[in-house]
């Protein structure tokens, strides 16, 4: 109650009195947990109703959220200058008691991203989303762009990117969208990007790593590097490295990189368990087009948790996301049979209009295990790829620029 009172919000009617020894704390994203200071734990459930909370609604006026150097959560009142360790909206908790499962989830495959989003409002902040001129990366951009987002299309062919802007603005002649020219395949033109977007001056709360090659015929890139490889991963891992202080500035702020399950059915590791950098960028002899692009997914995964590792301490959160096994988009265009496969199965497939999982992911984490807290990491696959090890790469190929 000291707390309480010293944050302004001791007048309360709560009812949950903690025993001696226990502390009431936030997670970033707002779930309530307790501390026992005398057994030194952690856990979700009130110690003594046993029910668990979540903060509800936004911080009050004047009221920010930081990160000190140790990766604590602190609380600045602007208004009368002071700051604290306790979430203001402590005194406001709503129970998340789970309910028994219904016959309907609450999202399905024939949810919509609008419906995920219904009811929340995106003004002020700054969505940048790769290769978002059509497919899962249009519907992406365009659900945050009504929903009050200022969505950047970052795209390789600038005439269908202003056409995806011009259905958009169609839709909501207020939205905030633009399109800005980012090339994977060519890292001068992902470096050209990040300043480019720098010299706006603005904010970057999300990063939607989507842009993709799928069944691509064996090419290397003006950097040297296989292309799937390159547009995939290397160009995407690029990109957050430049743009990685403006992520922690905006904090809190998120990076979505798209995977897929296909990343299962790989390895990049040799016989002796090393990492085979000739896998990763394989001679033409070597390459097949479906290995590639599940080497490609599976660095995605690695990335994404290492990032996570790194910057969620500093505010900024990371998750890699599967869209589907059952999701019809236009990236099997590179090969006729591909296409011929793809169409055959598209009375089962789900469509781009039930595309849901790239908005709800950057809004909320991909699901709740991935939700950071006492007992839980972010850790939705088992092994970890150092980033200094991708920077070998990026080192090697950007020695040529």
């Amino acid at each position: 109650m000291a707390a309480l009172r010293y944050a302004g919000l001791d007048d309360t009617d709560s009812e949950d009195e903690l025993p001696p020894g226990w502390e009431e704390r936030t997670t970033k994203d707002g779930w309530v947990y307790y501390a026992n200071h005398t057994e030194e734990k952690t856990q979700w459930e009130h110690p003594k109703t046993g029910k668990r909370k979540r903060v509800a609604g936004d911080l009050p006026y004047g009221w920010e959220q930081e990160t000190d150097e140790n990766g604590q959560v602190f609380f600045v009142d602007h208004i009368n200058k002071r700051t604290t360790y306790l979430d203001p909206r402590l005194a406001f908790t709503v129970d998340d008691n789970p309910t028994k499962p219904t016959t309907r989830q609450r999202y399905d495959g024939s949810t919509t991203a609008m419906e995920i989003l219904q009811g929340r409002d995106f003004t002020g902040k700054v969505v940048v989303v790769t290769g978002a001129n059509s497919g899962i990366g249009f519907e992406t951009a365009k659900s945050f762009a009504l929903h009050g987002a200022h969505v950047i299309l970052a795209c390789r062919n600038m005439a269908r990117a202003n056409e995806a802007v011009s259905r958009i603005l169609e839709e909501w002649h207020k939205a905030k969208v633009e399109a800005m020219t980012l090339d994977l395949a060519l890292l001068r033109s992902v470096q050209h990007f990040a300043e480019a977007f720098k010299a706006k001056n603005v904010s970057l709360h999300v990063l939607v790593c989507n842009a993709a090659a799928f069944a691509l015929p064996w090419s290397l890139t003006k950097d040297g590097l296989e292309t799937t490889f390159q547009v995939n991963h290397l160009g995407h891992f690029y990109l957050v490295q430049l743009l990685q202080d403006v992520l922690c500035r905006s904090a809190p702020a998120r990076v979505i990189v798209v995977s897929s399950e296909s990343h299962r059915f790989t390895d990049i590791n040799d016989s002796s368990g090393k990492l085979d950098f000739d896998r990763l960028s394989p001679s033409k002899n070597d390459y097949w087009a479906m290995l590639a692009y599940n080497r490609s997914k599976l660095c995605n995964v690695l990335f994404s948790n290492e990032l996570h590792r790194r910057l969620s301490p500093r505010g900024v959160t990371s998750n890699a996301v599967h869209p589907g096994n059952m999701m019809y988009s236009s990236i099997h265009r590179s090969w006729w049979v591909y296409t011929l496969l793809f169409t055959l199965a598209r009375p089962f497939t789900k469509s781009m209009v039930s595309e849901r999982l790239l908005a709800f992911s950057a809004i909320k984490t991909v699901s709740a295990s991935l939700r950071t807290g006492p007992g839980e990491t972010q850790t939705p696959f088992s092994t970890h790829w150092s980033l200094v090890r991708m920077s070998l790469v990026l080192t090697t190929a950007l020695s040529g620029c």
